[in-house]
């Protein structure tokens, strides 16, 4: 008796998979009345969990550039840094040294840009404040890239449309100034950072005496 069912589980357990195929064998051979449900467990378990892992789509973490933007084929490209043609080199038809220059100066508590001729004569000059933005508003990156599209349409209208940018301070509206301007249909051929760097600060204030 006790040979036959150990031959009808193993006969099972080949032919079948599933629990529910073996309970239905021994309820059928009157040798268990009351059956449980079997679980089997694959051995190859952990490797089906890692394939479905690798079907899910990655969760986003802010790092999305880092797979959009192909490094490698930006580092190809043919005189992407300065050298001594560069002054003299044609962007659309216009002479490096005699692109119009986007000066961004940012502050925490605002932001301002100002488009300028080759030679440094004022030509637009926007502010956040000056776009709508009162108090706190004006520190932020929205309003930094507000200012920058709408600097780009006036821009636009007077026949500005390549240029180049200088950045600096350090404020919310860094960033968010460049992207405006993209945004805003400018193009921009190159990027400074003019931040001053002080190598002999300003002498701390003392501690608080309690």
């Amino acid at each position: 008796m006790f040979k036959s069912v150990l031959s009808l589980v193993r006969t099972s357990i080949i032919g079948y998979n599933s629990s529910q195929s073996l309970t239905s064998l021994l309820r059928l051979s009157n040798c268990l009345t009351n059956a449980r449900f079997l679980h089997v467990t694959s051995s190859t378990f952990g490797l089906d969990q890692r394939k479905k892992r690798e079907g899910f789509k990655k969760k986003d973490e802010g790092s999305e550039g880092e797979f959009t933007i192909d490094i490698d084929n930006s580092l190809r490209q043919q005189q992407l840094f300065p050298d001594m043609n560069t002054p003299n080199r044609l962007f659309n038809g216009i002479p490096f040294k005699e692109v119009p220059i986007v000066n961004i100066t940012c502050s925490p508590n605002n932001t301002k840009l100002n488009l300028t001729d080759f030679r440094g004569f004022t030509k637009i000059l926007h502010t956040c404040g000056t776009e709508g933005f009162k108090h706190a508003r004006k520190a932020t990156n929205i309003a930094a890239q507000a200012t920058a599209i709408s600097l780009s349409a006036k821009a636009l209208d007077q026949g500005y449309k390549t240029i180049r940018v200088r950045v600096a301070g350090l404020g919310p509206g860094r960033m968010s100034a460049i992207k405006g301007l993209q945004m805003g249909g400018m193009e921009i051929i190159s990027i400074t950072d003019n931040t001053r760097v002080s190598w002999c600060p300003p002498r701390p204030r003392k501690a608080k005496r309690l």
